[in-house]
C-alpha cells in the first residue's frame, strides 16, 4: 500500500513507480480517488475549485499517462470511475460536477487517440449514481429524494465492465435513463431535476 497526496505531482509519481517495481507490470489502472468538498450551493471559492481539479481531474491525467506504456504491453484497461453529476448538471455539485465533465471529456478523447495509434488499451468510464457509502449518505441527508444502492454491488459491476472492456458503464439502473432524459426533454430537465432536491431558502442567504 501505498499513502499519497493526489493533489501533488510528486507522490503520484511515486504511486506509479511503486506498483510497477511490485508487480512488474500493470494489467489495470483503477482511478477511484476524489478530494472532499461540501455537499451545497455554490459560494465563490475557486481556490477550493482549483484544488479538487487537481485532484479530481489531474491526477487522473497524470497516472493514466504514466500508467498507459504498462498498459500498452499487456493490453490492459483503465477504469475511470466518475458520476451522474458528469452527464447531468446537478445542484450543490458545483465544483465537483465540473471535475467529473473534465473526466468525461479528457478520457472519451483520449479512448478515440489510442484506437486512432492502435495502442490496446481500453478505457472504462463508470457512470455512478448515488451508492450507500457512510460519506455520501452523510451529505446528501435531507437535501436529495434519490435513492442510494449498495457499495458492494456498484464494486461488482465497476469490476465487471472493467473485465469487459466496454466504454461507459451506468449504475444503478435509473442512470442511463436519466441520461437519455437530457438528451430528449432538454425544456424539462431542470423542472424534474430541482424537484428532486431539497431546498432551504436560507441556504442562498447563509453562503452568500
Amino acid at each position: 500500500m501505498v499513502v499519497a497526496d493526489m493533489g501533488s505531482s510528486e507522490d503520484r509519481n511515486g504511486v506509479v513507480e511503486k506498483a510497477i517495481a511490485d508487480m512488474g507490470g500493470l494489467d489495470y489502472l483503477v482511478l477511484n480517488h476524489i478530494g472532499y468538498t461540501p455537499f451545497q450551493m455554490w459560494d465563490g471559492d475557486v481556490n477550493h475549485t482549483r484544488w479538487l481539479m487537481e485532484v479530481n481531474f489531474l491526477s487522473y491525467i497524470h497516472l493514466a499517462t504514466k500508467a498507459l506504456p504498462y498498459l500498452a504491453k499487456s493490453r490492459g484497461s483503465v477504469i475511470v470511475l466518475s458520476s451522474l453529476t458528469g452527464k447531468i448538471a446537478t445542484p450543490y455539485t458545483t465544483s465537483y460536477g465540473a471535475s467529473k465533465f473534465a473526466l468525461d471529456g479528457f478520457f472519451s478523447s483520449l479512448r478515440h487517440e489510442l484506437g486512432m495509434k492502435g495502442i490496446p488499451v481500453s478505457i472504462t468510464l463508470c457512470i455512478l449514481g448515488l451508492i450507500d457509502t457512510q460519506s455520501a449518505m452523510e451529505k446528501v441527508k435531507d437535501k436529495i429524494s434519490m435513492p442510494a444502492y449498495p457499495a458492494h454491488d456498484a464494486a461488482l459491476a465497476v469490476v465487471s465492465a472493467g473485465a469487459s472492456r466496454i466504454e461507459e458503464m451506468y449504475y444503478p439502473w435509473y442512470v442511463r435513463p436519466l441520461c437519455f432524459f437530457r438528451e430528449w426533454f432538454p425544456q424539462s430537465r431542470a423542472w424534474v431535476m430541482q424537484r428532486s432536491y431539497q431546498y432551504k431558502p436560507e441556504e442562498t442567504v447563509a453562503s452568500l
